[in-house]
């Protein structure tokens, strides 16, 4: 199960990175954006270091609050999995 869990962890955080680029974009474009509960969403489900990279790369939702503290805490919920499921 330890390599699955893996597997997926890249996955979603690669998935929430590439998302996380893809709302920027479609911000300076002035296109229809992805939701901020998708964003944090991806967050939740192990995608928290893609998104937290993806902040910091693209430059997004770096000044709002919610993502700030959801997404550390979402990493440390995953951590706490993984520590108990490795």
């Amino acid at each position: 199960m330890g390599n699955y869990l893996i597997y997926y962890l890249v996955l979603i955080n690669l998935v929430s990175f590439i998302v996380t680029g893809l709302d920027k974009f479609l911000a300076i474009k002035h296109k229809m954006r992805i939701s901020e509960i998708s964003l944090l969403s991806f967050s939740l489900f192990g995608g928290s270091i893609g998104e937290m990279l993806g902040m910091l790369i693209f430059h997004h939702k770096t000044k709002h609050i919610k993502f700030l503290i959801l997404n550390p805490i979402f990493l440390l919920v995953w951590i706490i999995i993984l520590i108990k499921f490795i």
